[in-house]
């Protein structure tokens, strides 16, 4: 299946280019800015020394203006190579992905598995090796959170998965702009912090500092401490114990309510990087024009009722915010003590909480529904030629042409699968290692993007709305003293018990009650099989027990296919090929003498 290697690289060779000019630009602005403070200072010097003050102060003015506009020019190219250096790296990663070398990426989900999860940890959605290592480029917390929900709890409906589709497909014919969006995203340094204690902070209004009487109060206070300060200054008549009482009114004003203040200000402060980017991203989002009806809704929710937009609201908060940061300066405590600083922001940040607050967590949701949507674009890019899932009411199916594992790149194995209610069950046997849990798998992922309205692996792909539940790996829990047996029969009991609901289930089940013995075994899957084809499910029974095969014979919506294995020099090999019917091959036997155990020559090895 086709890539889209050519435009990375070239993207890739574009920054890297750009980036050296970058460096050469910094390098030649840094020596003009010595050049420029060296010659000027000399220059004012000597014409000072010559009494030529005129022509001097001329001199160190034109001097300090030319090195302020070189240095802002100099710190603007500073971030635009950060910016340039970010890019490279998105992609060189998008490159390692192409090139299947995407294993080493760093978020990889893992703090999002769940032993109890109706599917997320046999399917391999989170950790290492996973969907979400493969696909994720979130940097936001609550973009990390959207991807996770769409991967492992989509509550979608046809109509929404739809949308979902074009708005994915929007945004892989957009990279540049995704690109951008991730590169804004990852220049926040404290990019990953959960805004929970943010968005509750905002809901926290304190009604007493929006009172007009207040406002005015600590509107009015500091401009006539200061008028006192220079009456007394220009006036000898007017005591400076007056300016003096003024100043020490407001330091206890400040005391009394410095409680309020530092609890205000200092969370506002531990979101400063969280709040800078968000401000970036909505900027970018807003600039953008989108087509399809997803991504329009959601931009919509960036405009308020009085056409005000979410960058231009959270601007307020960020001109805040750096004033704020000010706190920690040397020079803000005499600032603060004339000017109730303090207070005065407390004012506008009430202010900002009534009139855009509640808003916040609508802009954030956005951000992070944007960026969990890139990821999922990422592979409609890539892979141009896979397949959007077609939906289907009613009865459940599943059908799909040339369906393929998509993290195991040039490796994967195409197989047709088709589950329909007329024969709801497949029994798939086959020898070690022929690659049951692997199909099992194919179809389970596969299933997990197609709800999250991503392209499958699959030259077509047509499914109904069902709910996931799989037993592959189970495992003894010590610390809640359960074996790997009972885990199993959990985890069944779970699907039987989905299975009552009205929502079609999807079921994959791998080597079942294999914890107990070969009898009880046998009579176990023929039981539960049984149970399964006579509920709305459709799903997967992989088994080692050829005799199941016999269920068939009696049971009409059970199906019969196999994964074979065969020798070619006295080597074993494997073709992934679904077939009909029962498996006719063994190869544990062979396994074992490979191991290095003696097999007896009167026992006869598969050949």
């Amino acid at each position: 299946m086709g890539t889209q290697k050519t435009p990375y690289v070239n993207r890739k060779n574009h920054y890297d280019t750009l980036l050296k000019k970058q460096k050469q630009t910094i390098g030649f602005i840094s020596l003009l800015r010595l050049i420029v403070f060296v010659s000027g200072l000399s220059f004012t010097i000597f014409f000072y020394l010559r009494t030529t003050y005129y022509l001097s102060l001329l001199i160190l003015v034109t001097t300090i203006i030319t090195f302020i506009t070189l240095a802002i020019k100099h710190s603007k190219i500073k971030r635009n190579k950060i910016r340039c250096s970010i890019l490279c790296k998105i992609n060189e990663n998008c490159l390692k992905r192409i090139n299947n070398n995407w294993k080493d990426f760093s978020d990889n989900g893992d703090d999002f598995s769940d032993e109890n999860h109706s599917y997320s940890k046999d399917l391999d959605i989170f950790g290492n090796n996973s969907l979400f290592q493969w696909i994720n480029t979130c940097i936001t917390y609550l973009g990390r959170q959207k991807l996770k929900d769409s991967l492992s709890a989509p509550i979608y409906n046809t109509d929404e998965i739809h949308k979902r589709q074009e708005a994915i497909k929007e945004l892989a014919g957009n990279i540049g702009w995704t690109q951008r969006f991730a590169a804004e995203a990852i220049l926040s340094e404290n990019k990953n912090h959960n805004p929970g204690e943010l968005l509750e902070w905002v809901k926290d209004k304190n009604e007493f500092f929006l009172k007009p009487l207040v406002i005015t109060v600590i509107r009015l206070l500091p401009i006539i401490t200061l008028s006192l300060m220079v009456l007394s200054f220009v006036f000898s008549k007017v005591s400076y114990r007056i300016p003096l009482l003024a100043i020490v009114i407001q330091i206890i004003l400040l005391l009394v309510g410095y409680k309020e203040v530092s609890r205000n200000l200092d969370t506002v402060y531990k979101y400063k990087d969280s709040i800078f980017i968000y401000n970036k991203l909505l900027m970018h989002i807003e600039k953008k024009t989108f087509t399809s009806e997803y991504l329009i809704k959601l931009k919509e929710k960036l405009v308020n009722k009085d056409g005000m937009n979410a960058s231009f609201q959270i601007k307020k908060l960020v001109n805040l915010v750096t004033v704020i940061s000010d706190r920690r300066n040397m020079y803000y405590l005499p600032i603060n003590i004339l000017l109730l600083w303090d207070y005065q922001c407390l004012i506008n940040l009430q202010k900002f909480k009534k009139k855009s607050g509640s808003s916040l967590a609508t802009w954030i949701d956005v951000i992070g529904e944007i960026e969990s949507l890139n990821s999922l674009s990422i592979i409609s890019y890539e892979h141009p030629d896979w397949a959007m899932p077609k939906f289907k009411d009613g009865s459940p199916i599943f059908d799909a042409k040339n369906l393929g594992h998509p993290l195991l790149g040039s490796n994967r194995v195409y197989n047709d699968i088709r589950i329909e209610r007329s024969q709801n069950v497949l029994l798939i046997t086959g020898s070690n290692m022929s690659g049951k849990s692997t199909l099992l798998r194919t179809t389970g992922i596969n299933l997990v993007l197609a709800y999250a309205g991503a392209p499958v692996c699959a030259q077509s792909f047509n499914c109904s709305i069902m709910d996931i539940y799989t037993c592959m790996r189970t495992s003894d829990n010590l610390e809640k003293n359960i074996s790997s047996f009972y885990a199993e029969l959990l985890r069944i009991k779970k699907l039987v018990n989905a299975t009552k609901n009205k929502t079609p289930i999807f079921f994959l089940l791998d080597e079942i009650f294999k914890g107990t013995n070969s009898i009880d075994r046998h009579t176990g899957a023929k039981i539960l099989v049984a149970k399964l084809s006579t509920e709305n499910a459709l799903g997967f029974v992989s088994t080692h027990d050829l005799e199941l095969g016999d269920i068939e014979t009696t049971n009409k919506r059970v199906k019969n296919y196999h994964l074979k294995e065969y020798y070619k020099d006295d080597k074993l090999y494997f073709d992934y090929k679904l077939r009909h019917g029962v498996s006719t091959t063994r190869n544990a036997l062979y396994l074992m003498k490979m191991a290095g155990l003696d097999i007896p020559p009167d026992i006869e090895l598969p050949k």
